[in-house]
């Protein structure tokens, strides 16, 4: 079980991928006609083999405009888990009652997305894929888009004005992974979730991505030039992200 999918929401989505792909020379994989259906565009971008989805919506009414209106602008939305037992992570949902608000059951796909105002700070998807290394998401090319330093997701973190509850809920849904309960974070395989307090007051949310990155530092020298780093910490679209 790991962290393959990081979601910002952007209120237009064409400028926050040319600022995304300018810092970290990304390219993209993939527009998805399929979140046509939730009154959005997107573009998936591949990070070595996880992934980074940029959503802005099309339509008025949207959960993706509501949730920027709420945060005061752009930010973290989406998190997504690739899950080796899909109808075990289905079960533990059910048992801590929390809703699905979305599913879909294909051979090569399986997801479920949590009702966020139940999980808190995101919405959280489930995701089985056949083969494991596949990402439907990703559309059918995005190996030949894997482009520039950044390998892998490292880990997300989240805030609230209950980060204990928060952590809670989510450790439950997840099975209980190793954690650190003194700071409030999850272990998964390979990534982890972590869970603050709200720093800066704009609510519950991702607050932060952290990257694994090949070349740190002239990453981030690209970012000083941009003027888009303090206190070694790069923010890009509502977003802190961390280099390791």
């Amino acid at each position: 079980m790991d962290i393959r999918q990081i979601v910002m929401v952007s209120k237009l989505r064409d400028p926050i991928i040319k600022d995304l792909c300018e810092l970290f020379e990304f390219e993209v994989a993939f527009n998805d006609p399929g979140v046509g259906h939730f009154g959005l565009e997107n573009a998936v971008i591949p990070l070595g083999r996880d992934f980074l989805e940029v959503v802005s919506p099309v339509q008025e009414n949207t959960t993706a405009g509501r949730f920027i209106e709420k945060r005061n602008g752009d930010g973290g939305y989406m998190i997504i888990i690739q899950v080796d037992e899909f109808e075990t992570s289905k079960t533990l949902v059910s048992k801590k009652g929390i809703d699905i608000v979305w599913e879909t059951d294909l051979p090569e796909a399986k997801a479920i997305h949590l009702h966020p105002k139940q999980t808190g700070g995101a919405i959280l998807s489930l995701d089985w894929m056949n083969p494991r290394e596949s990402w439907k998401w990703a559309g059918p090319d995005w190996e030949d888009h894997i482009a520039g330093p950044i390998s892998g997701v490292d880990g997300v973190e989240i805030q609230s004005d209950n980060p204990q509850d928060m952590f809670d809920t989510w450790s439950e849904v997840l099975g209980n992974p190793k954690q650190n309960k003194d700071e409030k974070i999850l272990y998964l395989d390979n990534t982890w979730l972590k869970f603050i307090s709200d720093l800066d007051g704009r609510g519950s949310g991702v607050s932060a991505f952290s990257l694994k990155c090949n070349e740190v530092e002239r990453i981030k020298q690209k970012a000083e030039d941009l003027k888009i780093i303090h206190n070694d910490t790069i923010y890009l679209g509502g977003m802190k992200f961390y280099l390791v």
